[in-house]
């Protein structure tokens, strides 16, 4: 597939995947099983980053946040705020999802699904703490591990120079992860390719009707969360009026709704933030690759949650109240747990599915319009950094004048280092 590429962009290299897929399935009818391997293969490839990824991910996050009390105190507000919009964004989510009521496929209800057995809410609390970290790493179960990394990663932040030789061994691992990834997504084509046709072949082309309906809500919940949370967030806790700050932020929006990109709408972003929103220039190179680092409210907030409702649908699984719970949870902490990673709205997608219990061979369903979504997902992300920089700038009084408190003279070397992590939410080709 990579081959016959024609240099095309990874998005537009899935597309034509799906399409080919479509066809391949039609002409074959049954006889595509034996294209299924090809996406089995990729399902488990995905399944091979999602440990060691949000281990070595999460880690360095944690570590990141710096041990200085003025610069720790802004920084803790930030991401505070950046975990507060996270969990509003996988509300929305979840409430938009349950609301389209997706419609299944009886086909592929019949072949794929199995009863899932729901444990009680206290055994998964029990569950959270593993008893042994690296049997839960062998085993895939990806919230035990989270809360390891992030016990982890405090420690290594409390102890200082004495964790710098670990804490070199943990970048340079998620360094390692981060180009696995990257080098895995490049066969998303492939496992696309082979599932489709699969899917196709065997139960028919109306399993790819309700693609629209999905588009649609994560459409409709991007703009809820843009319109009503940052907005609610300015009108409350900043002196600027929302009709004035969206018309600000309003160019960045465009670059990051046609790039699709966190990374390349920064200096956009900078730009208004320091030009138009007066929030200082030491604050705004803070703030900012931070933000494009672990706010993900759209590809880590809302995507999971509807696409896990999405998926559930289709393969005609009844979510219980728990699920719902472990979706909320796991996509508020799968911002922060894989932060940086190339592919992180597909990479929180398989963390979430993971945790609740669905099919990873549902995400080929929706890897094919994932260049759609992403512009929604990506203007939303970029819009919550731009939020944030105002609201803590106004909050602690970092608007028209740079950082000049003793606490936050030495924090250049903390910025640069998040400024190096910066990365897209695209899927990179």
């Amino acid at each position: 597939m990579k081959n016959i590429s024609l240099n095309l962009a990874l998005w537009q290299q899935v597309l034509l995947a799906m399409v080919l897929g479509v066809v391949a399935g039609l002409v074959l009818g049954a006889d595509a099983l034996v294209l299924k391997p090809l996406g089995t293969a990729y399902i488990n490839a995905i399944r091979m980053l999602v440990i060691p990824l949000v281990f070595f991910s999460l880690i360095l996050s944690i570590t990141s946040l710096g041990q200085g009390k003025g610069l720790g105190r802004i920084a803790s507000k930030t991401v505070g705020l950046f975990l507060l919009t996270a969990l509003i964004a996988s509300l929305i989510g979840l409430g938009v999802g349950t609301a389209f009521q997706f419609e299944a496929g009886q086909n592929l209800v019949a072949a794929q699904v199995t009863e899932k057995v729901i444990p009680p809410v206290s055994q998964v609390l029990v569950d959270l703490i593993p008893a042994n970290p690296i049997a839960a790493m062998a085993q895939g179960q990806v919230l035990p591990v989270m809360l390891f990394a992030i016990l982890l990663g405090l420690a290594l932040r409390n102890i200082g120079e004495k964790g710098a030789a670990m804490l070199a061994v943990v970048r340079s691992g998620a360094d390692m992860m981060f180009e696995v990834t990257r080098l895995v997504l490049l066969f998303t084509p492939v496992g696309v390719f082979g599932l489709i046709a699969w899917v196709v072949g065997t139960y028919g082309l109306e399993m790819l009707l309700p693609l629209g309906k999905f588009i649609l809500a994560i459409y409709l919940a991007c703009l809820l969360h843009i319109g009503l949370t940052y907005g609610g967030l300015v009108h409350f806790f900043s002196s600027m009026k929302v009709t004035d700050y969206f018309k600000a932020i309003f160019p960045v929006q465009l670059v990051a709704f046609s790039t699709c990109s966190s990374y390349a709408s920064l200096p956009a972003s900078y730009k208004a933030v320091t030009e138009d929103l007066k929030v200082s220039k030491d604050y705004a190179g803070f703030v900012l690759p931070l933000g494009s680092t672990i706010n993900m409210d759209g590809c880590g907030g809302i995507y999971p949650a509807i696409a896990a409702i999405f998926i559930a649908s289709l393969y005609g699984i009844e979510l219980q109240f728990i699920d719902y719970l472990l979706i909320v949870g796991t996509a508020t902490l799968a911002s922060l747990g894989t932060a940086g990673v190339p592919g992180t709205a597909l990479v929180m997608l398989t963390v979430t599915l993971s945790v609740v219990g669905l099919p990873l061979e549902g995400i080929a369903f929706i890897a094919a319009i994932d260049r759609i979504i992403d512009m929604a997902r990506t203007t939303t992300n970029v819009t919550g950094d731009t939020m944030v920089a105002l609201v803590i700038a106004e909050q602690e009084g970092l608007l028209t004048d740079p950082l000049t408190t003793e606490d936050l003279k030495d924090d250049r070397a903390f910025t640069k280092a998040l400024s190096e992590t910066a990365v897209s939410c695209e899927i990179r080709s």
